[in-house]
Formats: structure tokens, C-alpha cells, sequence
């Protein structure tokens, strides 16, 4: 089949995308980066390849510290192939890392480059690297999408050995899911190879390159959803085995033996997950081959994950348990304090001489009659005591005396304050989320309001703070609120100021102060020192930890902050 040789067995330039590679591999001294696109090109044909049958385009003269669109800024060119370039850059309005394809306006390929990235950009899937800009300037072409810094190629991965089988069903899990929303969605990726699968410092599996990679190579097929299917099977297959499933070595993955045909995961490696194994040979089936003595071909994503659904469940390995170092008792500890060392002499003490004498019996007499005293005196206090504890409580002196000690007996017990409404505050710039600020208070901390990511922190330097605005129905007595977070760090500030209006319309200045409160939890309590009433209450972060991405919550690695669950109490 046409596709097989595009999507297995596509070794001559052995390359994912470049423009998300990962931070700079230490072995280097010029901090090549770990994602990088490896191709095994030579230098003639990465300088200058043909981009049709009947001529050659150059790539643009460009260089390091060029700017695109004035904003752009490229640093490192880490591609040169085929008539296009990929560059590593800096976006210098948001101040954050990006990549960046570029190519000549008038090469064969540019209107479908242009094309597959905007399609791309629509689909808006966290489970893929994000297109963040495609345009045509200036007689050329580029491509603008995310870089994500800690993210490891599966190629990376790999070259330590297989992966576990808990790692590698969540990666087949992961990757089926998204391209089977992709194809639903009538895109296609062409190229899934280890270098396009990258996995996320919080254990998620992201996706890049989707159409891109295939329009910048001129990549189709007649049978897309079959294509990505293989590719699938290949990409578990290669993490059981840490072979290619091919006979050609490929991704620094050699392949398999000549002559002996494509023959199951278990086969290759003792201890492979057998139904890992016969999953990816479900996927690999081509060419009239059987995908399993017992199942049925995959030949769409979709159906790979229904496959998928149904195996059991492969739960994570149990922590591995580590037992505490041997608790080592001090000599004081084992009774040798003051002993001599073992072997030594010891001389035999004779008990001191009872007393005897007519002294001793003195001493004796005059202790006893000490202890007597001492036990009359102890029990007139303790008669003096009960008489007191039984006689009236209306002593205007006692009660004088206890005000210290009782001063918040008569304080109300604190009461929940019901929220009526909400508003986000926008001190500067853009709102955050602020449609979903009623989920701060819908009882369920599974959801809630999140700020955006920022490069700066954990203070925030581009906006004094983000927050909401609490309407409590009517003028109420607050003296504290309590937030559940969901991101822990080095840290996270709240302040409470009371305002006079439901909304952004008051400034900061003119609301009063509350209190405030640090944590590096996931759970903060604002105290008021001296409750005030107030209808208005404004929830107000001023420093935010850094957390990776969080597909679950769509959001990019960064300084950010959820607030899933807002409580008052007055």
C-alpha cells in the first residue's frame, strides 16, 4: 500500500517537527536542543533541494536576530530542508519561546502549508502542539506555533530503553483519542513518527505537527485515517520493543530482522505486555496481513481506541518502597553512658551504711514530719478550692478577673455567608476567564475560574493582579474567606479588600484592605482582624506559582492559578 511507504517506513530524513523542541541537551556545549529534528540529509541537499520536478528554491536568507511581523525574533535555525526552514525564536510581545517554518511565497508547497496550519489552528485541541499564527509577508511564508521546553521527544525516551507498559498504554491512549477527534474533525497528520510525540513534564502526551508536518514535505494519502492508524501501531510497537517494526533502522531504532516479516512485540522482547503486543499488531496490519489470531484489523484511530477500551485497564506500578535506614541508638541511648569499655574491671561499690546513728534518726523524724505538713497544707487548698468552685458565680471580682482569659467566650461562632453574584475584576489589560467565575461557588471543586499563564513570577509584573468581585446580597460582617486552589508552588498571594460596587468600575486605591495571606498549597484563609461590614468583596491574586501544562484545563505551562471553591464567613 501507497501509505505504508509514507508513514512507516519514511527514514530519509528521520525528522518530527522542530519548532517544539525541548531544552538543550547538557553533553553539548552549545545547548543543541533536545527535540531537535534530527535529519540524515546531507549538507548539499539541506542547503538547497528541489521543491518540484523542474527547478530548485533556495530558503530566504535569513539569520539570527531577524524579526518577522516586528515581533517575531528568530535565534536559532535548527532545520534547513527541502526548500523550507524551522527556526527556534522568541515572540517578543507575549516574551515567550515559539517556533517558526518558514519557506518562499512562491514555493510549490506554500499555499497548502498556509492552508494545513490555519485548519489546524481551528481545531484548538490541547492534546496537539498549537498553531499561534500562519501568514504570508513579505515574499515569504511562515509558520508561528508552540515550543514547549519540557517536553521530551518519545525518540528521547526511547533511547534509554523500552518503556513501561503503564507509560506506554498511556501513550497509545492518549494519541489514538486525539487523532481520532482530528479525523472527525477532517485533518489528518501524515507524519506520526517518534520525533512528532512528545511527553509533557506532567506525564501528559502531546501531539505536533498535525497537517503541517505532511504539507511542508508534500506528504498525502488516498487512506489518511489508515495511515495514522500504522503509524500508531509503529509508535507502540517501537515503545514495547525499542525496535522499528521495519526492516530499515530508523529514529535511532533499529529495525527489524531481513526476511522475517513482521512478527509480534512478545516475539522480539521477553516480559512485553501481551495485550500491549497484540494491540499494536492489530494496528500494524497491512498488506493482507493478520493483526491477531483472534481480533480484527484497526484500520481507524477510532476504532483503535475502541480497542483500546476494551483491555483491561493497566493500572501504574506500585511505588517502590525504600526502607528507612537502621535507627542507630546513641551510646547514652543503649544504658553505656558512663560505662566502662567492654573487658575492663569493674570494682565492686559496697552500698552506702544505712542510718543508724542517733543523727540519722533525727533526720528521718524531721523529714516525715515535713511530708506530713506538706500533705495538710495540699489538702486545705484543695477543700479552699471546692468551697470556691461551689459558691456563686455572680462575683463581679472573679468575673473581672477572667475577662482576660475569656475574652472570646462571648464572640459569635462565625457563619456562612451565602454569594449572590460575581463579577471578574479587570485592573489592567484583558479579563482572565470571566465566564466561568460563578463556578468558584457551585459546590464542586472539580471546576472553577483560572488565570492565564504568565513567563513572569511567581509576583505578577505585567498586571498588578487578577481576581473576582463577590456580591453577598446585602451588607454583611466578614471576617474571613477561604479559597481552595488548584496549583501548588512557590506561592500563591491572596488579598481581600472590601469595595463598593459589583465590577471593575472602583480602583484599587479606593477599597479597603481586609488582610492577606501566602501559601504554597492548594488551600488559603484570609483573616480579618476587625470584621467590617460589606456587600462587595474582592478576591485579589498578586503572585501566582509556575505549573507545566494542563491539558485537563487547557492551559500552557506557566505562572497561573485556579480558583475552584470560594467560601465567606462573617
Amino acid at each position: 500500500m501507497a501509505e505504508r511507504s509514507t508513514a512507516a517506513v519514511d527514514v530519509a530524513d528521520n525528522s518530527g517537527d522542530t519548532s517544539l523542541t525541548a531544552q538543550a541537551d547538557q553533553s553539548t556545549a552549545d545547548g543543541v536542543a533536545k527535540n531537535r529534528e534530527r535529519d540524515t540529509d546531507s549538507d548539499e541537499v539541506q542547503e538547497s533541494t528541489r521543491a518540484d520536478g523542474s527547478g530548485k528554491t533556495s530558503t530566504p536568507e535569513l539569520h539570527s536576530g531577524h524579526k518577522l511581523a516586528r515581533r517575531y525574533r528568530l535565534e536559532e535555525c535548527v532545520t534547513r530542508l527541502d526548500g523550507f526552514s524551522s527556526w527556534r525564536a522568541v515572540d517578543e510581545k507575549l516574551r515567550r519561546a515559539v517556533g517558526v517554518h518558514i519557506l518562499p511565497a512562491d514555493h510549490s508547497r506554500a499555499r497548502s502549508v498556509l492552508a494545513a496550519a490555519r485548519s489546524s489552528a481551528l481545531l484548538g485541541d490541547p492534546r496537539f502542539v498549537q498553531v499561534l499564527d500562519a501568514v504570508e509577508e513579505n515574499d515569504l511564508v511562515y509558520v508561528v506555533h508552540e515550543w514547549l521546553p519540557d517536553a521530551t521527544e518519545l525518540t528521547t525516551l526511547l533511547a534509554s530503553g523500552p518503556l513501561e507498559p503503564y507509560d506506554a498504554y498511556q501513550m497509545v491512549s492518549q494519541v489514538s483519542a486525539a487523532m481520532a477527534a482530528a479525523h472527525r474533525e477532517g485533518l489528518a497528520h501524515l507524519r506520526l513518527n517518534p520525533n512528532a510525540v512528545l511527553r509533557a513534564s506532567t506525564g501528559q502526551w502531546r501531539i505536533r505537527g498535525l497537517a503541517v508536518n505532511a504539507a511542508l514535505r508534500g506528504i498525502s494519502s488516498d487512506t489518511p485515517q489508515r495511515t495514522d492508524t500504522e503509524a500508531i501501531g509503529a509508535l507502540l510497537y517501537a515503545a514495547l520493543t525499542q525496535r522499528w517494526p521495519y526492516e530499515s533502522d530508523a529514529y535511532g531504532l533499529s529495525g527489524l530482522p531481513k526476511d522475517i516479516g513482521l512478527i509480534a512485540p512478545d516475539q522480539v522482547r521477553a516480559g512485553v505486555h501481551r495485550g500491549l503486543s497484540e494491540l499494536a499488531m492489530r494496528a500494524l496490519a497491512n498488506d493482507g496481513a493478520t493483526a491477531s489470531r483472534h481480533e480484527s484489523p484497526c484500520t481507524t484511530p477510532e476504532e483503535l481506541v475502541k480497542a483500546i477500551g476494551e483491555m483491561p485497564r493497566i493500572r501504574p506500578p506500585e511505588p517502590a518502597f525504600t526502607a528507612p535506614p537502621e535507627y542507630q541508638r546513641t551510646t547514652y541511648q543503649q544504658g553505656t553512658y558512663g560505662r566502662q569499655a567492654p573487658g575492663a574491671a569493674q570494682p565492686i561499690v559496697p552500698p552506702p551504711p544505712p542510718l543508724q546513728s542517733r543523727t540519722g534518726k533525727a533526720l528521718k523524724w524531721a523529714v516525715s514530719a515535713l511530708l506530713i505538713a506538706a500533705l495538710g497544707l495540699g489538702s486545705w487548698q484543695l477543700a479552699d478550692a471546692l468551697m470556691d468552685q461551689g459558691g456563686s458565680s455572680d462575683d463581679p471580682t472573679k468575673t473581672q478577673n477572667n475577662e482576660g482569659g475569656d475574652k472570646n467566650k462571648n464572640r459569635p461562632a462565625p457563619k456562612p455567608l451565602v454569594i449572590k453574584g460575581s463579577e471578574e475584576y479587570v485592573a489592567k489589560g484583558q479579563a482572565q476567564h470571566a465566564a466561568d467565575v460563578g463556578k468558584t461557588y457551585d459546590g464542586d471543586t472539580s471546576t472553577g475560574w483560572r488565570t492565564n499563564s504568565y513567563l513572569d513570577g511567581p509576583k505578577m509584573v505585567i498586571k498588578p493582579g487578577v481576581g473576582i468581585v463577590y456580591d453577598l446580597g446585602s451588607e454583611q460582617q466578614v471576617s474571613a474567606a477561604s479559597l481552595s486552589l488548584r496549583y501548588g508552588g512557590d506561592h500563591t498571594t491572596v488579598e481581600l479588600y472590601a469595595t463598593d460596587s459589583l465590577g471593575s468600575s472602583t480602583p484599587l486605591s479606593s477599597m479597603k484592605k481586609l488582610g492577606d495571606a501566602t501559601t504554597s498549597g492548594t488551600s488559603a484563609k484570609v483573616t480579618v482582624d476587625k470584621p467590617v461590614q460589606s456587600r462587595y468583596v474582592l478576591v485579589w491574586l498578586t503572585a501566582l506559582p509556575y505549573s507545566g501544562a494542563d491539558p485537563s484545563n487547557f492551559s500552557d505551562p506557566g505562572y497561573k492559578q485556579a480558583i475552584t471553591e470560594v467560601k465567606f464567613t462573617g
